[in-house]
C-alpha cells in the first residue's frame, strides 16, 4: 500500500523562475529503496512539485518506510544536486548537512495528509 507525503517551504521572492528551471532540469533518482543487504524495502512511486507565489509544495507517493525513503533520496546525486542549488533560494535557511538539521527541516515543512484517494480503493 502506498502513502502520500508533502513538504511545503518558501523561496525568496523573485527566485521563482530559478526554482522552475531547477525542477525542469531535475534528474531522476533511483526509485527503488534497498536496505544495506540490497533487498528492496520500498519504492518512490511518484513526485509532484507545485509552485504558488513563492511557496513550493513537493508531494511524493511512496511504498515503504518514509524514513528509509528519505535516507535513500538523500543519497541520490540528482536529489543532492537539486537540494544544494535550492539552499541558496530558500526564504528560511536550513541545515541539511546533519541528520538533526534534516529532521528539523522535515518537521517544519511536513504537511498533514487529510485525504488520499485512488480509484478503486
Amino acid at each position: 500500500m502506498s502513502e502520500f507525503h508533502a513538504l511545503m517551504w518558501n523561496v525568496k521572492p523573485g527566485t521563482e523562475d530559478q526554482v522552475r528551471e531547477l525542477f525542469k532540469n531535475y534528474g531522476r533518482p533511483d526509485p527503488t529503496i534497498r536496505d544495506d543487504d540490497g533487498n528492496e524495502v520500498g519504492k518512490l512511486l511518484g513526485t509532484q512539485v507545485f509552485l504558488k507565489g513563492n511557496t513550493v509544495v513537493r508531494v511524493v507517493e511512496v511504498e515503504g518506510s518514509l524514513r528509509e525513503v528519505a535516507v535513500h533520496m538523500g543519497k541520490q546525486p540528482a536529489v543532492r544536486d537539486l537540494e544544494e542549488k535550492l539552499d541558496d533560494l530558500l526564504e528560511t535557511p536550513r541545515d541539511m548537512s546533519t541528520p538533526q538539521g534534516a529532521a528539523a527541516f522535515f518537521r517544519q515543512s511536513a504537511m498533514e495528509v487529510l485525504i488520499a484517494r485512488k480509484a478503486g480503493e
